[in-house]
């Protein structure tokens, strides 16, 4: 029997003798190989097709009834915090890197908080909800914005949480990557070069190892420490939660008005506690043994 060359575009017909036995059990492997391949060419083809944000059903997650909002488990783990190997545009707050550990694992917010999730909050509290920035996209997933760091700490506590710390936030968002991103900087993030003048509803960029949106870029997320331009230099290498007191909140992760360089895992952003800007978010985390 002769052999037929297979390709992904056509199916190649044999002229054959009379076949002999053995030629049967050819025949029939060679037609399981080929079921096989087709098989595999389809899956890939489906994989092509799907689209690149949907929420991950591969991780631990959890949903919190008050505010309907997925969180993700994180794992207790090591890491080396602060400016990424070989990052040349690391800021002087970001140095020295240095090996951090976190003893306990908690739940973090798949999505940064959405509208939706903070008009639950704002419906059985005094909060006001604040004005997302106007555009045509459904605000009801849009990112909270406008939130000053006591208003989102606010949230996230009546959520059953609290903020999470820069070393639990930085963590989540490496989701083991040691590099600067976790991938392509378009791919992963809203930023200037993309934004269309607005911030966007989550979960539309490729999530990080975690199974993470939006970690980088959207928006700035509020955590819960207090910012020191050295604390790097005193920071402790056990669950560190930051200065003990200070003037400015720190920011992480960038947002859609930024250039490249503050989307990076390690950059570090400050504000007074009390600024309202149309991008500023948050993130909450759970920890164990509170729910």
């Amino acid at each position: 029997m002769k052999k037929c060359s297979v390709t992904h575009n056509q199916v190649r017909r044999c002229k054959a003798r009379r076949p002999k036995a053995a030629d049967f059990l050819l025949t029939i492997t060679s037609f399981v190989a080929l079921a096989l391949c087709v098989m595999n060419l389809g899956a890939v083809a489906q994989q092509k097709a799907a689209p690149h944000a949907t929420l991950s059903t591969a991780h631990k997650t959890r949903k919190n009834p008050k505010d309907g909002m997925a969180y993700v488990w994180i794992p207790p783990g090591s890491f080396m915090m602060g400016c990424s190997p070989s990052d040349t545009e690391c800021f002087s707050d970001e140095k020295p890197s240095h090996q951090v550990t976190l003893s306990r694992g908690y739940w973090i917010g798949q999505t940064e908080v959405t509208v939706a999730a903070f008009e639950r909050f704002a419906g059985i509290s005094d909060a006001k909800t604040p004005q997302a920035l106007p555009t045509t996209n459904p605000v009801s997933a849009m990112p909270i914005v406008d939130v000053t760091w006591d208003e989102a700490d606010q949230y996230c506590r009546w959520s059953g949480g609290r903020l999470p710390t820069e070393a639990q936030w930085e963590f989540a968002a490496r989701a083991g990557a040691l590099g600067v991103r976790y991938e392509d900087i378009g791919g992963m993030a809203w930023y200037e070069a993309n934004n269309g003048n607005s911030s966007h509803p989550t979960a539309q960029k490729r999530e990080n190892a975690y199974g993470l949106f939006d970690m980088l870029g959207n928006v700035w997320e509020w955590v819960a420490d207090w910012y020191g331009s050295d604390y790097y230099s005193t920071s402790s290498g056990l669950d560190p939660s930051g200065p003990t007191s200070g003037t400015m909140r720190v920011l992480r992760g960038g947002s859609w008005l930024n250039p490249p360089r503050l989307i990076r895992f390690s950059d570090r952003g400050r504000s007074d506690p009390d600024a309202r800007f149309n991008y500023f978010g948050m993130r909450c985390i759970w920890e164990p043994g509170n729910h």
